[in-house]
């Protein structure tokens, strides 16, 4: 079972997170924060594994509340924003937040998105990741060599790197090299370990900010 918080300000769009939510056999909406200090104080008292965090919320909002979250070992934070180029998103995905979803998005969406964000996988469609990514990382110029910080990596793990900055759940990298699901899984793990990662989204980001999407394959 899922445990989830949900972090709003409006009690009609937390009604109707609620809703779709709780319509999964696997989901459990553990309780609902008007505010990020609300959501702070039952993060502790009821420990989700996922809060769906607002970004914009009165006092303390939904940026601070995710560093505050993730400054120790905490539940996973998928934020929800109103506009897909908001600067708070990638500020919040630097503070360690899993990914982000549109208000806008349809339920299945957000169904799908907590179960990928809670399998590990980053929760950025291909467009939003560049888009967000060429906008707030300042990007090194073009190299024809593999970063320095990527040293550690084998070969085959820079490959499914590169596949995962596309945006390329497991599936499709696993049909791009001709590989199993599960070895593909395996690949991502050690470049999570590797490079010190909490998860996909910090990875699309170190991809691009070490330039490893301007050097050539």
């Amino acid at each position: 079972m899922i445990r989830i918080l949900i972090a709003d300000d409006e009690a009609l769009v937390r009604g109707g997170l609620r809703m779709i939510l709780d319509a999964q056999p696997d989901f459990d909406v553990i309780g609902e924060a008007g505010d990020g200090r609300d959501a702070l104080a039952m993060a502790a008292e009821l420990e989700p594994d996922l809060v769906l965090m607002d970004i914009r919320m009165p006092g303390i909002d939904g940026l601070e509340s995710t560093r505050r979250l993730l400054s120790e070992a905490g539940p996973k934070v998928l934020v929800l924003t109103t506009f897909d180029l908001d600067e708070y998103v990638y500020e919040a995905i630097r503070a360690g937040a899993s990914g982000f979803l549109l208000k806008s998005a349809p339920p299945e969406q957000l169904v799908g998105g907590v179960r990928a964000v809670m399998a590990g996988d980053a929760l950025l469609s291909p467009q939003i990741t560049r888009r967000l990514l060429d906008r707030f990382i300042q990007r090194p110029p073009p190299s024809a060599h593999c970063p320095p910080e990527l040293a550690d990596l084998s070969e085959r793990e820079i490959e499914v790197l590169r596949l995962i900055a596309e945006g390329n759940p497991n599936a499709e990298i696993a049909a791009a090299l001709f590989l199993s699901e599960a070895t593909v899984k395996t690949h991502v793990n050690h470049i999570l370990t590797k490079l010190r990662l909490r998860d996909r989204v910090q990875a699309v980001g170190l991809a691009y900010r070490t330039g490893l999407m301007d050097t050539p394959p």
